[in-house]
């Protein structure tokens, strides 16, 4: 990454963490854009730079996790089944949230309070969600060559899997990026063990 893509990251950052504080002092709905991008020391316009609403800085870790994991999956080999490709880019997507530094565990700590006491981010996460998986059926139909009923099967299951395995979580294990990796390998490692071979293919 070069000196002008570094600076970017850490301006990004830093109104992100300006953001989940000022949320967590004054309340989300009491937040203004301007206000955020004061604590940063920029201006507004360059807040939208970053970020189309205040919604999106708010839903930015989710957001970036999902990036990240439909990156790992664009890179997994042609050779590997849908199923196995979202596994394995899953894990790897894990494994890079739990090697993250103390800032980046405090902002996934604080992201995960803000949207679990928060119901108005649900229509929110639930547009990340459904605009991840349109891109997921994208990739799964790309490796198996059509757009069937079986490509939609792929991933609905592996989208349950994955739901799953967030659900069982308990609350602690949910803010902590570690604990979740855990459960979330647990529960694709079920999930493979139970499905007949090639039944993806």
């Amino acid at each position: 990454m070069g000196l002008r893509e570094r600076k970017k990251q850490k301006t990004r950052l830093a109104l992100i963490d300006a953001a989940l504080d000022l949320f967590h002092d004054q309340g989300y709905e009491a937040t203004t854009i301007d206000q955020i991008a004061a604590s940063v020391d920029v201006s507004p316009r360059t807040f939208f730079r970053y970020f189309g609403s205040k919604e999106d800085v708010a839903l930015a870790l989710p957001a970036d996790s999902l990036d990240l994991f439909l990156a790992e999956l664009s890179d997994r080999p042609e050779s590997e089944s849908p199923f196995v490709a979202m596994s394995q880019a899953m894990r790897l997507t894990l494994a890079a949230m739990g090697h993250r530094d103390e800032a980046d565990h405090e902002r996934f700590v604080k992201t995960r309070k803000l949207l679990d006491h928060n119901p108005a981010f649900m229509a929110g996460q639930m547009r990340l969600l459904m605009a991840s998986e349109q891109r997921l059926l994208a990739e799964i139909s790309r490796r198996r060559g059509t757009d069937d009923l079986h490509s939609h099967f792929v991933l609905a299951l592996f989208t349950a899997v994955a739901r799953v395995g967030f659900e069982y979580c308990q609350p602690d294990e949910v803010r902590d990026a570690d604990a979740l990796a855990r459960r979330l390998d647990e529960t694709l490692a079920i999930a493979e063990q139970s499905l007949r071979p090639g039944w993806d293919k």
